[in-house]
């Protein structure tokens, strides 16, 4: 019916969650070279810049990315991690909270970072933190069948559904 009016699909999203009870456990969120870590206000550019860097490869629009991403930096209510590798800026993640409710968003690596561990120890460093400060169930989003997807759930997320987005192409 939506393609007769017009309307394509043009994003599939598996949302994901997990309870947050079983992680009110000091665990680490490093590995031995990846420390991460809340950013400080003066981190803020540092953050947006390592953001948009991980995104660059998906997009063309690299001037744009890093205004949202200093948006993102910025906003208030916001938490942002940064991991580091041996001091090296590679990866990013956010964290927003509502009602005890936990989003986890803004994850990003830096290419030639990529498969290191870095945003494991981002999911883990951000559910920690949520269930420290009172968070029962946390969200996260993610391409179906990605990297993401699979992080997520050796992190003991579960498919609560998919959301396919559709546009207008007439």
């Amino acid at each position: 019916m939506l393609n007769r009016r017009g309307y394509d699909p043009i994003e599939f999203t598996t949302v994901m969650f997990t309870p947050l009870n079983d992680r009110r456990r000091e665990v680490s969120a490093e590995t031995e070279d990846i420390q991460v870590r809340v950013i400080a206000e003066s981190d803020r550019d540092l953050w947006a810049q390592t953001a948009a860097e991980g995104w660059q490869a998906e997009t063309e629009f690299v001037d744009f990315l890093f205004s949202m991403m200093r948006i993102n930096a910025y906003r208030s209510g916001g938490i942002c991690f940064l991991a580091e590798l041996r001091g090296q800026p590679i990866a990013t993640g956010a964290l927003a909270i509502h009602d005890r409710f936990a989003l986890l968003a803004g994850a990003s690596t830096v290419p030639q970072w990529r498969r290191q561990g870095a945003q494991n120890a981002l999911l883990e460093a951000r559910l920690q933190y949520a269930a420290q400060v009172g968070c029962d169930l946390a969200m996260f989003c993610a391409a179906p069948g990605s990297v993401s997807q699979r992080n997520a759930e050796r992190q003991g997320f579960r498919i609560a559904y998919t959301r396919t987005k559709f546009e207008l192409s007439i």
